[in-house]
């Protein structure tokens, strides 16, 4: 099985704490004496870790970035998450899914999955096609969100919001040109949010697969928001609505 990177305190130690196992071995900054390394490096050791000390040039080839903090991972691919109708069974309490058509950039999704974790998602779903798979920068930018919210990319977003449906999740997506404001609607219920791509939105397909449309109110001058700021505004109005 091939190794993948992870790189980041949160995003390694989070991979330490839930899988230690998969950790094949952990590349710290051997000029870095200061306390949060010697405290990581404790907690590496204590989960079994092999620690390598490395130098700040090889840290940057090894994640293909500076932004390493000084430790890079590499570890074994997790296995496969649930399927669908697994993870929404495990569901305690009312579902509450992210859906993100065409996300491409990592360092959104990173931020997307950071903030679906703070607001208690059960599920984040994406096209195969067109979105961004985990990666390291992914994972980074997560912050150990990526190793604790179930993450699927299925080959037909438009046909899986049709089984969200069936299952009796609402469908509400979000959009600049929609009536309705987030704080208006209804998020108690059983629901999937659906945010397009920054710029684009949602394609034509998903956007039909919507039960409503619903936009976040805007009083300046710019016209939209980031998409992970847009997740974090309609998720935490979410959150408020079912009693925080």
């Amino acid at each position: 099985m091939s190794v993948r990177l992870l790189f980041g305190f949160h995003a390694v130690t989070v991979r330490l704490k839930t899988a230690p196992e998969s950790v094949v071995e952990v590349h710290v900054d051997a000029t870095r004496r200061d306390a949060r390394m010697r405290q990581f490096v404790a907690r590496a050791v204590a989960a079994g870790a092999r620690i390598v000390d490395s130098d700040g040039e090889r840290l940057a080839r090894l994640a293909h970035t500076g932004a390493h903090q000084g430790v890079v991972a590499r570890v074994q691919p997790l296995a496969p998450r649930h399927s669908l109708d697994d993870i929404l069974d495990a569901v305690v309490g009312v579902p509450l899914v992210l859906v993100l058509d065409g996300i491409t950039d990592p360092h959104n999704l990173g931020a997307c999955l950071r903030v679906a974790d703070g607001a208690g998602v059960h599920l984040v779903l994406a096209p195969r096609d067109h979105a961004v798979g985990i990666n390291a920068t992914v994972a980074k930018v997560a912050s150990g969100a990526a190793e604790t919210v179930p993450y699927l990319m299925v080959v037909n977003l438009a046909r899986t919001l049709g089984e969200l449906k069936e299952r009796g999740l609402a469908i509400l997506g979000a959009s600049d040109d929609a009536e309705g404001s987030i704080h208006d609607a209804d998020l108690r219920r059983p629901l999937a949010l659906v945010l397009g791509a920054e710029g684009r939105g949602m394609r034509l397909l998903t956007r039909r697969s919507c039960d409503e449309l619903v936009r976040i109110p805007m009083k300046g001058a710019v016209e939209s928001l980031n998409v992970s700021v847009a997740a974090g505004v309609c998720l935490y109005e979410a959150l408020r609505q079912r009693g925080g």
